[in-house]
C-alpha cells in the first residue's frame, strides 16, 4: 500500500483550514485516512506558531514507514527540521507556452 503525508481542506469558503494526515495514496483527497499528525492554518500570520503544527515523532515514524510528502507538506517538514533535504520540483515539466491566436 503506497502511504502519502498530505493536506486535507477543512473551513468554509475563502476561510481554509488544513489538516495535515497520513493516507492511502488512492484514498480521495477529503476521505479516509490512517491519522492526523497535524495541522495548517494559511489565516494566521507568517510568524504566528499557531500557523502550522505537526507532530515530528509520528511524522518521523510514517517517514520510516516510507510514506512520501507532497511537496507542500515536504517544504513544512523541512521548516520545521524534520527533514534534511528537499526534492528539487523545479525538474517538473511545465506547461506549453501559450500560442498566438490567429489573426
Amino acid at each position: 500500500m503506497a502511504i502519502k503525508i498530505r493536506l486535507t481542506r477543512g473551513g468554509t469558503k475563502k476561510r481554509p483550514y488544513y489538516n495535515v494526515i497520513v493516507a492511502d495514496a488512492r484514498a480521495p483527497r477529503d476521505g479516509k485516512y490512517l491519522e492526523k499528525i497535524g495541522m495548517y492554518n494559511p489565516m494566521l500570520p507568517k510568524d504566528s506558531v499557531e500557523r502550522m503544527k505537526i507532530d515530528s515523532d509520528r511524522a518521523t515514524y510514517w517517514l520510516s514507514q516510507g510514506a512520501q510528502p507532497t511537496e507542500r507538506v515536504e517544504k513544512f517538514l523541512y521548516k520545521l527540521g524534520i527533514t534534511k533535504t528537499i526534492t528539487d520540483y523545479a525538474s517538473k515539466p511545465k506547461r506549453a507556452p501559450k500560442k498566438e491566436k490567429a489573426a
